[in-house]
């Protein structure tokens, strides 16, 4: 869908893991072999991860100022099934947050969160204010006032249908 470059970091998997729902043709990669074997997954994992992917989408919606898609089990609550522990490097003394193993997938998303909060870039993945995209992405604006995934696509989408009505009006 964008042309973007990936969110940096463990984000990309957060990006990637959000962006296999795709609302405007309702496809689900996470239902297909190809779309598990990319995160790893067992089928019978499916239901979890697209529980987790919804959640983060909702995050990702927040962190734009946009109010959740759907009802979705919060991350917070999903993320405490992964807990974190600390690891200090006894070479220079580097501290980091790393998951107790709970799931590869949520462990991996929790890493990705936690590493992403340490670095302040969590607040920059978010998704885009376009009802039938909700597509993730990272936000590299200066100002990180981003809110279209695309500016090319949902953007001119927005705008045409802002100029529409006012034509209308």
């Amino acid at each position: 869908m964008s042309e973007r470059r990936p969110a940096p970091g463990g984000l990309a998997l957060v990006e990637a893991l959000v962006n296999t729902r795709h609302r405007d043709s309702d496809r689900d990669d996470l239902r297909t072999a190809e779309g598990r074997a990319a995160f790893g997954l067992t089928e019978a994992e499916v239901p979890g991860a697209i529980e987790l992917r919804e959640s983060l989408r909702s995050v990702c919606l927040a962190h734009g100022g946009h109010p959740p898609h759907a009802r979705v089990t919060p991350l917070g609550t999903l993320l405490a099934r992964a807990p974190l522990h600390v690891v200090v490097d006894g070479r220079d003394g580097s501290a980091r947050l790393v998951p107790v193993d709970s799931g590869p997938l949520l462990s991996r998303v929790a890493d990705a969160v936690a590493e992403a909060v340490g670095a302040g870039t969590w607040q920059r993945l978010k998704a885009c204010e376009l009802p039938d995209c909700h597509w993730a992405y990272y936000d590299r604006s200066p100002a990180g006032r981003g809110r279209w995934c695309s500016m090319q696509v949902c953007g001119a989408r927005v705008k045409m249908r802002r100029y529409r009505a006012s034509k209308d009006t």
